[in-house]
């Protein structure tokens, strides 16, 4: 099965890939590299960099027609399209009332800033006044990333901020330094970093939620399909088990003639249900962690202080033992792949 997947690659921003329940996080570039890695000498497996799709010729029974960036014009089995929350190809192959956006009034930046002598081994989460918050993790690497998030304080200020997400680098840079200089804590030295900073990311916090993944031989993938947001920190995971899911799927239609197709209802019956639950952000967030006043901060950290108080005592940390975790998802086993 000749298959093309058209992706943007997964070693953007700071966020983390999880590994089940373990206290283990890998960071996206250091993820991707593993992948390609692992897949770069395989002589069934092409890498095109700078390479893009142009247009989908034809999306048929028998087959799928791309023009590729680069004049050559190919023909494929499938094509995945996993080229991120805005897709291009999803875009070219799918209608707009297929897609819905769902806007969770959070614009976030990231970016690795140099360590300083307070430093610490901590993820520190400062939350700022005017709804807005600075994290600052460490990395394996001797710096920091760094995470400042803002809610827009009313309609023209989101409108400010909806323009400044879709502008050039200097622009969204002076932006990002007028809205937080005078947040505190660590806002200056963090935005001192920014000039230098190669891995500058600014994102609208919007889901991608999809009526159908798929349309003829065209399957889309990850946030192209279901970006979860930042917000659920699961937005690599469920790309990794669907590309898992999807790819078992394909395995078996090889050997049995199946159209592509029914491998793709089979993946979305499977995944849907458990992308859906994780999509289901309860309505209070990002809001309550982004207190407006002081005293919206003080109810905040005053919830956050009983929790923890709480979560000390031996008898009600027991009534949540053993609940299910939203996050627990059963891989199904595909024969090829043990």
């Amino acid at each position: 099965m000749h298959v093309l997947i058209s992706g943007a690659g997964i070693a953007g921003p700071t966020l983390a890939f999880w590994l089940a329940k373990a206290d283990i996080d890998v960071l996206r570039g250091d993820l991707s590299q593993i992948l390609y890695d692992a897949t770069k000498d395989n002589p069934k497996i092409a890498y095109l960099f700078n390479t893009t799709i142009v247009e989908v010729l034809e999306n048929s029974d028998k087959r799928v027609k791309v023009q590729l960036s680069n004049g050559d014009v190919k023909d494929f089995d499938v094509l995945c399209a996993a080229d991120g929350q805005w897709s291009t190809v999803r875009k070219m192959c799918f209608p707009s009332s297929a897609v819905t956006v769902v806007d969770k009034g959070l614009y976030c930046a990231y970016w690795t800033a140099p360590r300083a002598p307070q430093d610490n081994h901590y993820w520190n989460i400062y939350i700022a006044l005017g709804s807005r918050g600075i994290n600052i993790r460490p990395d394996p690497y001797g710096t920091m990333r760094v995470c400042m998030t803002r809610m827009p304080l009313d309609g023209s200020h989101k409108r400010e901020w909806e323009r400044a997400s879709r502008s050039d680098r200097a622009t969204k840079v002076n932006f990002f330094k007028k809205e937080f200089r005078d947040a505190g804590w660590e806002a200056e030295r963090c935005l001192a970093s920014l000039e230098d900073a190669e891995d500058f990311y600014f994102q609208a916090i919007k889901q991608i939620k999809m009526k159908f993944w798929s349309e003829g031989r065209v399957v889309c993938l990850g946030d192209t399909a279901y970006a979860p947001t930042p917000l659920t920190g699961m937005g690599t995971s469920l790309a990794v088990t669907g590309a898992y899911i999807l790819a078992g799927e394909l395995s078996n239609t090889t050997s049995n003639g199946e159209h592509p197709s029914m491998a793709f209802k089979r993946c979305e019956d499977i995944f849907r249900p458990f992308v859906e639950k994780i999509q289901n952000i309860p309505f209070f967030i990002p809001a309550i962690v982004h207190p407006a006043t002081a005293w919206k901060r003080w109810i905040l950290q005053s919830i956050i202080s009983a929790g923890v108080k709480l979560a000390n005592i031996a008898w009600f940390s027991s009534l949540f033992a053993g609940k299910e975790d939203k996050e627990d998802f059963v891989l199904p086993l595909y024969p090829k792949f043990v």
